[in-house]
C-alpha cells in the first residue's frame, strides 16, 4: 500500500472520529480494517499528517477511554436483561 493510501486512511478516519465521537471499534467496523490499524493511523501516523486533527483526535479517544467503564457496564446490564 502507498503511503499517499494510508495517510488518506488516516486523516479519514480521524475525520470520522471526530465527527461522530466514535470510539476505535466502532472507527474500525465502519472501514472494515483492524482495531491495531485505526489505532496506530490516529495515534502515529497522523500526528505527522494533520498535527490539528491528531490533537482532536486525541481528546476524543481520552473521553471515550474515561468512559469505557461505563460503557462496560451498560452492554453487561443490556446483556442480562436479555437472558431473563
Amino acid at each position: 500500500m502507498s503511503h499517499s493510501v494510508i495517510d488518506d486512511r488516516a486523516t479519514r478516519l480521524g475525520e470520522y472520529i471526530v465527527e461522530h465521537k466514535a470510539t476505535v471499534r466502532r472507527a474500525a467496523k465502519k472501514f472494515g480494517v483492524s482495531k491495531s490499524t485505526v489505532h496506530k493511523d490516529v495515534s502515529q501516523r497522523l500526528k505527522y499528517i494533520d498535527n490539528g486533527l491528531y490533537h482532536d483526535v486525541k481528546d476524543v479517544l481520552e473521553v471515550n477511554k474515561a468512559q469505557r467503564h461505563i460503557r462496560g457496564g451498560i452492554a453487561t446490564r443490556r446483556k442480562y436483561q436479555t437472558q431473563k
